[in-house]
């Protein structure tokens, strides 16, 4: 059994534009949606499809608008929730929508005083020259977040543009939104957080030091470098490990490894269709995790522990073989 040869899918080009001076003078009139986009879940990728349908049908631009950092980082930086994407990977989902362009606001202290009528009049009106806003129903924005949905309709019949609210979106009766998909893939469901992304939840991260560049990877077992995203709960998972154009199978645990003495974080992917491959310190590698298997468990012995980790593995082959014939 040799890995897959597959590439991930490449990133739409579309033009990112990291400041609002970037914005050429011509490029509206243009249809826009606003947020976050945290992990561009299906509610999110409703916004942007229905721009971007609504911009083709009128034969204008359609651009979407988020910021970076998170908001919540900037202003509570303690109690901020660990972001589901990073910008690089959010950036290649908003394209994937069919938007035709993407504004990265930097949010500072300067952004967060912004009045909701100095942005509609500003940004939304004076450069982008907006005639229509796809919104979720509980989109806010301004100063403060002080202002929402009825908000921005006025503003719309003040300076002449249409707001499209989007209803909730649901899966399997629940309410699909950026913090229900953290709560799910926090208590390790990755199963439900599947259904609200859209896609199988992945990290994007490196190997741990200490390979060396240029170094190959003769062992079926690789560590990721420490992450600052959000990590599923501590357990062990069936997942996939993509490194380069190579697709492998893997059973994956996270978390402090109890049984070896002091407990010490990691994420340690064992690749079960392994063949060698280079793996240098700075390899981009991406990990999905497809379902949880167990919590993590301090076993009485290392023996203890190899006896599971050998019915992990089995369990791990069986949902593969089933997920070839019935494919995610």
């Amino acid at each position: 059994m040799t890995s897959a040869r597959l590439e991930m899918p490449a990133p739409r080009a579309i033009p990112v534009y990291r400041a609002l001076e970037e914005i050429p003078a011509d490029f509206g009139p243009s249809v826009i949606t606003v947020g976050n986009f945290d992990g561009v879940h299906l509610g999110h990728q409703g916004l942007m499809r229905g721009a971007a349908a609504e911009a083709r049908a009128l034969g204008l631009r359609s651009i979407a608008i988020t910021f970076d950092p998170h908001p919540a980082q900037f202003l509570y930086p303690d109690v901020a929730p660990r972001l589901l994407t990073f910008l690089p990977q959010r950036l290649s989902l908003i394209a994937a929508t069919g938007i035709d362009a993407i504004l990265v606001l930097h949010f500072d202290l300067a952004l967060s005083r912004v009045t909701a009528l100095e942005f509609a009049r500003d940004v939304l009106v004076g450069k982008l020259r907006v005639c229509c806003m796809h919104e979720g129903p509980s989109f806010r924005f301004g100063h403060g977040a002080r202002a929402g949905v009825n908000e921005l309709a006025g503003f719309g019949a003040e300076f002449g543009f249409r707001v499209e609210v989007h209803p909730v979106v649901r899966v399997h009766g629940l309410d699909v939104s950026s913090s229900a998909v953290r709560a799910l893939i926090a208590a390790g469901d990755v199963r439900r957080a599947r259904w609200m992304l859209g896609r199988v939840f992945g990290v994007r991260s490196t190997p741990a030091h200490g390979r060396g560049i240029g170094s190959k990877l003769l062992v079926p077992t690789v560590n990721l470098a420490p992450y600052e995203g959000l990590l599923p709960a501590n357990g062990v998972y069936v997942t996939r490990l993509w490194i380069a154009d190579r697709c492998f199978q893997a059973v994956t645990n996270s978390g402090n490894r109890p049984t070896f003495g002091d407990p010490s974080f990691a994420v340690e992917s064992h690749i079960l269709d392994f063949e060698p491959v280079h793996l240098a310190d700075n390899t981009p590698v991406n990990l999905e995790f497809l379902r949880r298997l167990r919590p993590e468990i301090e076993w009485p012995s290392p023996e203890a522990l190899k006896a599971q980790i050998m019915k992990d593995v089995a369990r791990a082959k069986r949902y593969f073989r089933l997920t070839r014939q019935f494919p995610l």
